[in-house]
């Protein structure tokens, strides 16, 4: 398991990064504000992790264009491809993973339900790579404030092995700015 952030409080130094790499984007959505984080917080029963907390509220909430390839979304947005068959987003139901899951490899009983609940519970959806590829921020659940690849075939924590980097939101964003591969490849 991933450990070792803290996803209570925003570090300056993550807050001064993220400022930098979105003040030169002209496709950066404008903040939402503390008012929206907060209310979108008490309706969904749910308190944001730092660093994207702080982000949404004073620094972007979100780009018109990517990355992700279809652009980083709005902090309370879908993604046009999201499927309405996982339409109901369950935020404070804890994220079940916290290691990779390859599911296509696997035949088992409640296989379908232990899906589902990857792709309904505990993460915000970042944005999509298209062909059925989802960039999640868990919000709730053991892996809080680690963002989470979910696709048809399986879920993959970003900053591990199978994908490296800094694990969390800012090195997720400072990760694609310096425009490598998300598969370790480059």
């Amino acid at each position: 398991m991933m450990t070792g952030m803290n996803t209570d409080t925003c570090d300056p130094a993550e807050a001064a990064a993220l400022r930098e790499i979105f003040a030169s984007r002209p496709e950066a959505v404008p903040p939402a504000g503390w008012e929206a984080v907060r209310s979108f917080e008490a309706r969904h029963g749910i308190v944001l992790p730092e660093p994207y907390r702080t982000f949404v509220a004073e620094i972007c909430d979100g780009l018109r264009a990517g990355p992700p390839y279809y652009g980083l979304l709005p902090f309370a947005q879908t993604p046009r491809d999201w499927s309405p068959y996982f339409a109901e987003r369950r935020l404070a139901e804890p994220f079940p993973l916290t290691a990779a899951w390859l599911w296509e490899e696997e035949d088992e009983p409640e296989l379908e339900a232990r899906q589902d609940a990857v792709f309904e519970h505990g993460s915000l959806l970042l944005g999509t790579d298209g062909c059925g590829m989802y960039w999640t921020l868990i919000v709730t659940g053991p892996q809080r404030g680690h963002v989470w690849m979910i696709a048809e075939h399986g879920a993959i924590p970003f900053g591990t092995s199978l994908m490296p980097g800094t694990p969390g939101f800012t090195g997720w964003v400072s990760h694609w700015a310096e425009g490598r591969s998300w598969y370790g490849d480059d």
